[in-house]
């Protein structure tokens, strides 16, 4: 039986039980999980349930599956890399955010056991996904496309990676604060003709073994304004996306992704509509399964500044993450 899953503001997971109904529109009243891919060509992208229940830590076994990993090559990466700096010296872009992908196969697995897992995230992390027999993804975001309740819209900018032990020099790496204000005045720029914006200060956020610059900004809507067209607009901020955004830039990212065996729901977003209220998740930190094939993928923003081996380093540190998320030792929280 097919499940939604989202972790919402308040600290509730919550378990969307299919079988589902899918529409071009949220309902006016219940509860919808929005599900779509990254390029966002679903004509019908709500899926509502046939009932709701909230994960809880249960009995089931937490016992982390085993996976036997296989570490991407290098490679086709490599040669993806030459060509977006290559776009970036032509000025056809400034930035974009290609996908390595790290492929396993499952020895075992229970996906209860899994599951149970996500009631032991860090506060910091949003869980969400979709199981559906022996197919599906999870993941766990820090990082939220944007909410809309009673008239306020409040997103951020999540962009900048480094290790916690090299917090202090991050806190000051031009190449980073510039990845980052890519990002944020992109954000603002998008958001300015919607209502009275408010930028707050850029911060780090911890989220243990790494960090990123986060900037929190805060929209007051002239208008009540429709949920779909909002994801058009944001999705994808220049942290998962090209800038600018066109059609062509996003064509040109699309083929470097499908060359590199990235996942079509991998940065797409993840959203649940509840009474009204609205709030969708950048499908980030996630791992994917088919039979016995599993998924990691992560990527990584390039911009002039960017070199091959630091971007490649990024890439497997957001991997060993998720690893230690969903693979490592349990974190009670």
């Amino acid at each position: 039986m097919e499940q939604a899953i989202f972790g919402t503001q308040d600290g509730r997971i919550v378990v969307g039980q299919g079988p589902f109904l899918t529409a071009a529109t949220p309902p006016v009243e219940g509860v919808a999980f929005y599900l779509n891919d990254f390029s966002l060509t679903k004509e019908e992208p709500w899926r509502i349930p046939a009932s709701v229940d909230l994960l809880k830590p249960s009995d089931l076994s937490p016992k982390a599956p085993e996976v036997r990993w296989r570490e991407p090559q290098v490679g086709g990466f490599a040669e993806v890399f030459r060509e977006v700096t290559g776009a970036i010296a032509q000025g056809i872009i400034d930035k974009s955010v290609p996908v390595a992908v790290e492929t396993g196969v499952w020895e075992g697995k229970e996906v209860g056991g899994f599951l149970n897992r996500l009631c032991h995230l860090p506060p910091a992390l949003r869980a969400f996904g979709v199981t559906d027999q022996d197919r599906g993804f999870l993941g766990a975001t820090p990082e939220v496309l944007f909410s809309v309740e009673k008239g306020v819209l409040r997103t951020m900018a999540l962009a900048g990676t480094a290790k916690m032990e090299e917090r202090e020099v991050f806190a000051v790496d031009d190449k980073e604060i510039r990845e980052h204000e890519f990002v944020a005045q992109t954000l603002i720029a998008k958001l300015s003709d919607l209502g009275m914006v408010r930028r707050f200060p850029r911060d780090i956020l911890d989220l243990g073994k790494l960090v990123h610059f986060q900037t929190l900004i805060e929209v007051e809507l002239y208008r009540q304004e429709d949920v779909g067209t909002l994801i058009r607009r944001l999705h994808p901020t220049p942290a998962l996306g090209p800038l600018p955004r066109t059609e062509e830039t996003m064509a040109l990212l699309g083929r470097w992704r499908d060359r590199l065996g990235c996942p079509r729901h991998f940065g797409a977003p993840f959203g649940f509509w509840e009474r009204g209220s609205f709030e969708a998740l950048v499908g980030i930190r996630m791992i994917g399964w088919q039979g016995k094939e599993v998924l990691l993928p992560s990527g990584c923003g390039i911009i002039q500044e960017s070199r091959l081996m630091n971007e490649w380093r990024e890439l497997r540190l957001k991997r060993e993450s998720v690893k230690e998320l969903f693979f490592g030792e349990l974190c009670q929280v």
